[in-house]
């Protein structure tokens, strides 16, 4: 029976998640012909044995080196000729029959391209808003070099990347779906080349949006596919930070050129220098803000050797 969906999932030192994804992925999963393939990026935890002895089925795959997130993800699409391909976070579980939900629901539509769903905090009640976002422009890294953006977070105006108060449960149009649970048609997948590769890890998925966007698709949301995803399970800390703003410096510098460019880089300095201030009038030294700002050389220039694509 040929393979409707291939489900792609990247690893590193997933062993508390994994195992749940999986069962997740094959029992929530029923009008839908799927593949699994996973790539691991060299874990030094159980992750690997785990998918060996209790997850057969799965196509397992082990480069020798850290890939990467979108490296990976682009290696793993290449080994599949199914129709589609689902992105999926190894700390992301599968709810209500999601993958047949977000598959139907694309080849009823498939003016779009790509397509995300809803996701819920651990509790599988309360939301959790980012399966998607606005895309970033010089106005919204305005918001948040000003501290407005926090100010007021999740309003529309002041913090338009947060899309408001919209709850994801309608179908809508977005300027950015997140990796952790994305459906691509194949062909719109290469037809704008996935992932960018030199986005290492953090920003792959804003840029493919914005690609996307610039080649006529339309990323939008079903409220019918859900998911559990609860946000920091998978890296947290300091180093994620670093990882992060890399990508959106790289961002800023891929997409904006000229007097926009240089705004939204000094906004983005200036966003993170204010909150690490302000956390460290206030004595937590440690704070990832304030060691964001301290390591700022880490990130300041961005991933290496971004170009345009």
């Amino acid at each position: 029976m040929p393979v409707d969906v291939a489900v792609v999932i990247v690893t590193y030192n997933s062993e508390a998640q994994i195992a749940g994804c999986l069962e997740s992925v094959l029992s929530q999963t029923d009008s839908v012909n799927i593949e699994i393939l996973v790539v691991d990026n060299q874990s030094q935890d159980r992750t690997v044995s785990i998918i060996r002895s209790d997850f057969t089925s799965v196509r397992l795959f082990e480069p020798s080196s850290n890939l990467g997130f979108a490296k990976a993800v682009n290696f793993a699409v290449t080994q599949t000729s199914a129709p589609y391909v689902l992105l999926l976070n190894p700390d992301t579980e599968v709810l209500d029959h999601a993958i047949d939900k977000v598959h139907s629901f694309a080849q009823a539509n498939p003016q779009y391209g790509f397509y995300g769903g809803r996701t819920l905090k651990d509790d599988r009640f309360s939301l959790e808003p980012s399966s998607c976002w606005g895309q970033p422009s010089p106005w919204s890294l305005f918001l948040f070099a000003t501290g407005l953006s926090t100010l007021f977070k999740g309003n529309a105006f002041f913090d338009p990347e947060s899309l408001g108060s919209w709850k994801r449960n309608s179908v809508r149009e977005v300027g950015v779906i997140t990796g952790c649970f994305l459906l691509a048609e194949k062909e719109a997948w290469d037809t704008i080349g996935g992932f960018d590769e030199h986005f290492w890890l953090y920003g792959e998925d804003v840029d493919l949006a914005i690609r996307a966007r610039k080649a006529g698709y339309r990323p939008v949301i079903t409220p019918d596919a859900i998911t559990v995803h609860e946000v920091g399970q998978s890296s947290t800390g300091n180093q994620k930070m670093i990882w992060l703003y890399r990508g959106k410096v790289s961002l800023i510098k891929k997409h904006w050129n000229g007097i926009p460019r240089i705004l939204s880089l000094a906004f983005l300095k200036t966003g993170v220098a204010l909150r690490a201030l302000l956390i460290r009038l206030s004595g937590r030294t440690q704070h990832h803000w304030v060691q964001g700002w301290k390591h700022r050389g880490e990130w300041i220039e961005g991933h290496p050797t971004i170009t345009n694509r």
